[in-house]
């Protein structure tokens, strides 16, 4: 099913069928302020093991997952002064923070290390699916069979068909990825360049 939003009001109305589909153990495909993602309940292990397969990825490249601000970060996430001053500065915003898992984090997401790829992207249906659902949500970049960065939502249609139970069309966003930076160590490590401009830390 394809869902059409407001990109700059999204409906809420809209919003909430997205979160019945996430409520329901189902997989949406959202738009963010890089490319479009595709994720689940953060808690719903037998949907995170269907993104594994649809991704056709390894469980032992654990997926990052989207907050709804600050606050929320720090219930899954070991935040320090450190980490917190630049997260403060730059969410919402087109990066990826590495930071130790708290125990609240599913184990199927911390392999071998505990540590958490988290995101606040800076994108108004992102934000408010997330913020309506309540509780973190699953990203992984949404990609075709040969590894390319789909842009537009009916493409994503074509690719996954009933594979992905609900796609919120945001119009065509930019092949983006974001940048990952890992803050573990109380220091900044780009670990990938990305949308979000490194040389601000």
């Amino acid at each position: 099913m394809l869902l059409k939003l407001n990109v700059k009001n999204p409906q809420v109305r809209l919003i909430r069928k997205a979160v019945e589909v996430l409520h329901e153990g189902g997989i949406v495909a959202y738009p963010t302020d890089t490319a479009y993602g595709m994720g689940c309940d953060l808690f719903n292990k037998r949907s995170i093991e269907k993104v594994y397969d649809l991704k056709k990825r390894s469980k032992s490249q654990p997926f990052s997952f989207i907050c709804a601000d600050l606050s929320d970060i720090s219930n899954y996430a070991v935040v320090t002064n450190y980490s917190y001053k630049i997260m403060k500065r730059l969410l919402p915003g087109p990066y990826t923070f590495i930071l130790g898992a708290s125990r609240l984090v599913p184990k199927i997401l911390l392999p071998k290390r505990k540590e958490v790829g988290i995101r606040i992207p800076d994108n108004n249906i992102c934000l408010a699916l997330v913020r309506e659902f309540g509780s973190p949500i699953i990203s992984t970049t949404v990609k075709s069979r040969s590894d390319e960065i789909i842009t537009d939502p009916d493409i994503i249609e074509e690719e996954f068909g009933n594979r992905i139970d609900l796609i919120i069309d945001g119009g065509i966003l930019p092949p983006e990825l974001s940048t990952v930076v890992n803050l573990t160590d109380d220091t900044a490590e780009i670990v990938r360049t990305g949308k979000g401009d490194p040389n601000v830390f």
